[in-house]
This record gives structure tokens, C-alpha cells and sequence, in this order.
């Protein structure tokens, strides 16, 4: 279904009582044709509240240690790895908010607060010593023909002999997955040069939450049938995403790293739109709507509230996400 014809389904099923709003998110969305052509890179810095505030300073910095990485890529192996979670172990042993285990630890861990310790739990020390390992491997495979940050990646996750000897990235599936997720979502946490494509399944998103306008709120609802086909917010823009055939993680503030984070003079309809009491903190968002044009959100507000529209501009509105397929698809928890 084209765009155009989505907008006219949409405006169809709105009825009268919202007729204003959605003469607002036509004219929103058709101008918003004439910027397809507008730059779309990743930029070297950290788009807003990406990175939790006590170590976007950490991230910025060391994201630049070598060509082969840069802070957005490194935010997102340290997302993608503990979601920034300097308490975080795994099942395999792997430690921090890097996840090093003890034996790389122990030859690649570094003092980068030069407090006199290594300590795999500090992220002023795993932080560093993440962008340090990346830029080791990346000059063990400096030969290697093809995209340097790849090869690097490959050889974070298969080793750099494996990387050698196939002359890049080896044909392991969990290595080719590892490299492809941390290149998208590296979109997810760098602010954006320019502005950032509109999304052609954003009308199609939004017509799924016009026709649950009214519909009450339900705390963890997803909709379903034994839910009465409630939801609460982050279960109605998964819903409505899933609508148009993009898988979203459950939770608010995962969603916020489906994509590029257009400001707010450059929303376009589809995108979602962030509150939270943090303003610095993406991992402390509350809530979410689905933006429609004109100032206005579709959201499930509250308990004993219903689906309705809102406005946006309040004192706790954080951000907002673009969703894209790859940003989508790269979230380690898209479920």
C-alpha cells in the first residue's frame, strides 16, 4: 500500500471528531515527501539522552580513540552488550557494563581513570578499555581487505585469526549477525546530520492507532483478546508497529533506539515521541505516543484513561525515534 493511499484509509476511519488533527498530519506528512532526499549519515556525536548521562562523557570521548570506531558505534556495543548495565554478568562469565570476560579482561582491561586499578565493574575503567580492545583488534586485522570497522567487529566477536584467514568478515552466522546489529543500531545512537528520511510504514502505524481511539488503558496490555484489546502505551505502538510489519521491543525505552532521533521542529507523523522525568537518561523513559502532526500524539495515556490524542510539548517530552526496519531489527530485545 503506497503512502498516499495509507493517508486516505487513515483519514477515512477518523471520523469527524479529529478531523482538525489529521488535516494537520496530511499536511504534516505531504511535506515530508519533498524531504526523501535529505542527508541521512550517522555524524560522529551522541544524540540526545542516547547514552545515560554519566558516561555519554566517557562514550564521546573514547568513541574517538582510533578510525576504526566512533562514539555512536561504541554506544552501541555497550547497549547492545549489558544496555548499559555496569552490574551486568552473564552465563558465561562475562562481566560489566562491557562484558569482558575474565581472561580478555585481564590482558586488555586498562586504568582509564588512572585511579591505580583495573576494575572490570567501574565503567570509568570498561569503558575505555571496550574502545581500546576495539582498536587492538582493528589493527590485528588492518590488512584485511573490506570495511576496517567491520573486520573489526567480526574479529571482536569470531577472533582476528577467523577474520585473517577469510579476508573479512567469516561466514559464521552468529558473526555476521553480531557485525550487521551493531552497524545498524550505531543509526540509533548518533545524532543526525541533516534530516532523516520519513518512514513508509508510518502511516500505516498510525491508521492501526486511530482505529483504538477510545479504546481504555490496560497497565502491560498488549491487546489481545483476554485483554479486552486494551493496551498500555509502549504495547500500543508495538501493536501498531507490528501492524506494518516492524518488530518493536516491548518496553518505552527500548523503542527510543529504533532509529535515527529527528528533533522537534523536524517531527514527521509515524515518528514516536518520548517523555520521562530524566531529560539525560533514555533508560529512565515513562511513556510514549505515536506523533500524528500539528503537536499532537496518539497515546494510552493512564490507567483509567483511553486511547486519545495528547499533546506533546510538555515540561517532560525527551525525544523522539524514527523508526526504521534495521534499527528495529538490530534491538537485542525486539520481542
Amino acid at each position: 500500500m503506497t503512502v498516499r493511499k495509507a493517508w486516505v484509509v487513515a483519514i477515512a476511519a477518523a471520523g469527524a471528531g479529529v478531523s482538525f488533527v489529521m488535516l494537520l498530519v496530511v499536511g504534516v506528512y505531504v511535506v515530508a515527501g519533498d524531504l526523501v532526499n535529505g542527508l541521512n549519515g550517522a555524524g560522529r556525536k551522541l544524540a540526545k539522552g542516547a547514552v545515560p548521562a554519566a558516561y555519554q562523557g566517557l562514550v564521546q570521548e573514547w568513541g574517538n580513540l582510533c578510525p576504526a570506531i566512533n562514539p555512536a558505534l561504541l554506544a552501541a556495543q555497550l547497549y547492545q552488550e549489558s544496555g548499559f548495565n555496569p552490574s551486568a554478568r552473564s552465563p558465561a562469565q562475562a562481566q560489566g557494563i562491557a562484558q569482558f570476560i575474565p581472561g580478555t579482561w585481564a590482558s586488555h582491561g586498562i586504568d582509564g581513570d588512572g585511579d591505580g586499578d583495573r576494575d572490570v565493574w567501574d565503567p570509568n575503567d570498561a569503558i575505555p578499555s571496550a574502545a581500546s580492545y576495539d582498536c587492538t583488534l582493528a589493527k590485528y586485522v588492518k590488512d584485511v581487505p573490506g570495511d576496517a570497522t567491520k573486520n573489526m567487529l567480526a574479529a571482536y566477536n569470531a577472533g582476528a585469526y577467523a577474520v585473517i584467514k577469510y579476508g573479512g568478515v567469516p561466514p559464521y552466522k552468529e558473526t555476521q549477525n553480531y557485525v550487521r546489529v551493531i552497524t545498524s543500531l550505531q543509526e540509533s545512537f548518533a545524532a543526525p546530520v541533516g534530516r532523516v528520511d520519513p518512514s513508509e510504514q508510518a502511516a500505516g502505524a498510525i491508521h492501526y492507532a486511530q482505529e483504538k481511539l477510545g479504546t481504555p488503558y490496560l497497565w502491560g496490555g498488549n491487546g489481545t483478546a483476554a485483554e479486552g484489546g486494551r493496551f498500555d502505551c509502549s504495547g500500543l505502538t508495538k501493536a501498531a508497529y507490528e501492524s506494518v510489519g516492524i518488530t518493536l521491543p516491548r518496553v518505552a525505552n527500548d523503542q527510543y533506539n529504533a532509529g535515527p532521533h529527528p528533533d522537534r521542529d523536524e517531527l514527521l507523523p509515524g515518528d514516536l515521541v518520548f517523555f520521562s522525568d530524566d531529560l539525560t537518561n533514555s533508560r529512565a523513559i515513562r511513556h510514549v505516543g505515536i506523533y500524528v502532526g500539528g503537536g499532537y500524539m496518539i497515546d494510552a495515556p493512564r490507567p483509567g484513561a483511553v486511547i486519545r490524542f495528547d499533546p506533546i510539548d510538555t515540561p517532560d517530552y525527551f525525544g523522539a525515534t524514527r523508526v526504521t526496519e534495521d534499527g528495529a531489527k538490530a534491538l537485542p530485545s525486539a520481542v
